[in-house]
């Protein structure tokens, strides 16, 4: 199996040393992704931004291997305050309404104290 590494171009792969996406057969797993705009390297101040530029960043990481959000078939929601979540959930629902993926919220400090949310997720790509 052939195992292939995607960057998205954030210059924490590098300091940290991993990779924003592996992917293993048809099997994708994205690292935890925050609401960083990576063009940019600027974040918003507030969550439900964060939450929709981590969907947009993991989409593009999907993408890159060949995958989309609705492979999806497991998200961890990683924040420092759990009372965020429920303002997370319009946007979450955007995206994950129809696939509704296994799913897990923990509540946890962040690198940055500006990081509100991070996600990660596990794709299954289908043939």
């Amino acid at each position: 199996m052939t195992r292939q590494l995607i960057s998205s171009g954030s210059p924490f792969e590098a300091q940290i040393g991993y990779s924003r996406a592996v992917v293993q057969g048809d099997w994708v797993f994205v690292s935890g992704t925050t609401g960083f705009d990576y063009a940019t390297m600027s974040i918003s101040p507030h969550v439900e931004q964060q939450a929709r530029q981590c969907l947009e960043n993991i989409a593009h990481a999907l993408a890159q291997a060949g995958a989309s959000m609705g492979d999806v078939v497991r998200v961890n929601y990683i924040l420092p305050d759990g009372g965020d979540f429920e303002a997370c959930w319009p946007v979450l629902r955007e995206v994950f309404g129809e696939v509704r993926p296994a799913a897990t919220m923990i509540s946890a400090r962040l690198l940055d104290p500006r990081m509100r949310i991070e996600i990660e997720v596990t794709a299954l790509r289908r043939g």
